[in-house]
């Protein structure tokens, strides 16, 4: 076993406040054994191997639960700023240009910035399921959703079964990573098709991902079929939808085809209004936000302060790397931090970690330092003799800049195919 003590602990769960002078003891499997103060751990597990103490503050492995790995040759090549349609239109072009050869490689080194930031658990939402073999094995728990969109029903349709040859043809997957078909967003996927991938999540009993409520155009196309997203298409020549917009919201137009529910995650949620975040709250699905993506695209956060009002505990991920800067979720929670300091730091944190772990489903393995769990540690080092007086407040700033990660979280054993 080992032990490691530190100035402070942070626990991670959103409601503990942290340990000073804590320490926390893990076995050779990265399993946590105890948390607690230090000079009680240290004299019951005296035979443990312990580390010096640190000048440092301990918090568990970060969950970042929306990405999109495939994406990542795209580093810093897109730019925002003009909204969603803009953005969109220019990453495929550019994605065209550079073909999927390049995905492999750029995907692999994704990957690696994810576990240097210590992440111990990642939501990849893919068209390609490339990320699936690369996520294989490592210490990271991975939850893989294949990517479904089409705008009309036999389009729609065929990408879904092209979807499931594609999953069929990787044969077992790897124990730490779990697959499971999610539509792209409610206006970019036939309606009938949306229900009946939502459907399937629901009856097996695992979760699927949805962009929802992310930007103004998907309101203007479900409203009246209006709006940049009809100007999209035309310019790519697609074909032209066969459903009649519902003339609904979002939010609305998601709940009535049973998209909307603890099956779904919603992600985004930047153009939510108060009553669509009740709908949500109320119906019990999982969010996610990806505030520096936002940013990046639409120039705008989405609307926290209400979402927590709603009593919704969101999760965080960065989106892809051509939207944000990086892979570090925590990076996510210090935006935030800038944008809502009347937010609690606490609560900040819990969306890096363990919101992010129970939203992806994975809060049995990650997300919290607790005893019977595998979330990895990592230690954010501060200067010798200044132990700050707030340490949930010294991770959130740029003065924690010394991260390190000294116990992997342990996915030898992940079961994540739910």
């Amino acid at each position: 076993m080992r032990g490691i003590a530190a100035s402070w602990v942070v626990v991670g769960d959103g409601e503990s406040t942290p340990l000073r002078d804590g320490a926390v003891v893990a076995d050779d499997d990265g399993l946590i054994v105890a948390v607690g103060a230090a000079p009680a751990l240290r004299a019951r597990y005296a035979s443990a191997q312990w580390d010096a103490p640190r000048d440092a503050v301990l918090l568990p492995g970060l969950v970042n639960a929306h990405t999109h790995l495939e994406l990542s040759s795209l580093r810093g090549q897109v730019p925002g700023g003009a909204g969603f349609a803009p953005w969109v239109t220019r990453m495929l072009e550019l994605r065209a240009q550079r073909g999927a050869d390049s995905d492999e490689e750029s995907i692999g080194t994704a990957i690696s910035e994810l576990l240097s930031a210590g992440t111990a658990a990642v939501g990849d939402v893919s068209n390609t399921l490339a990320s699936v073999p690369l996520l294989g094995g490592l210490p990271i728990v991975a939850r893989v959703f294949a990517e479904v969109f089409g705008i009309t029903r036999p389009g729609a349709e065929a990408m879904l079964e092209a979807a499931r040859a594609r999953l069929a043809s990787i044969g077992d997957l790897p124990r730490n990573v779990s697959v499971t078909f999610a539509p792209h967003t409610p206006f970019s996927l036939h309606p009938d098709v949306l229900e009946s991938i939502c459907a399937e999540a629901r009856s097996n009993g695992t979760l699927t991902s949805l962009h929802l409520a992310e930007h103004a155009a998907e309101r203007a196309f479900l409203r009246d079929g209006s709006g940049p997203f009809v100007d999209f298409l035309r310019d790519r020549g697609a074909p032209v939808a066969d459903w009649a917009p519902p003339a609904l919201d979002p939010v609305r137009h998601a709940h009535a085809r049973a998209a909307l529910g603890p099956h779904v995650l919603a992600v985004h949620l930047t153009d939510a209004r108060p009553d669509e975040l009740a709908l949500i709250a109320e119906a019990g699905a999982p969010v996610v936000l990806c505030p520096r993506s936002n940013l990046h695209i639409e120039l705008r956060l989405p609307p926290l302060e209400g979402i927590l009002a709603a009593g919704i505990r969101p999760a965080l991920g960065t989106d892809s790397l051509a939207s944000a800067p990086s892979l570090d979720v925590l990076a996510e929670a210090r935006a935030l931090r800038a944008r809502f300091p009347h937010v609690k730091p606490r609560a900040l944190l819990a969306m890096a970690t363990s919101w992010g772990a129970r939203a992806l489903r994975v809060d049995g393995q990650v997300g919290r330092l607790a005893p019977g769990l595998r979330p990895g540690v990592v230690s954010f080092a501060h200067a010798a003799g200044a132990n700050p007086d707030d340490p949930e407040v010294f991770v959130l700033s740029e003065r924690a800049n010394r991260r390190e990660v000294l116990i992997a979280p342990g996915s030898a054993l992940a079961e994540s195919n739910r």
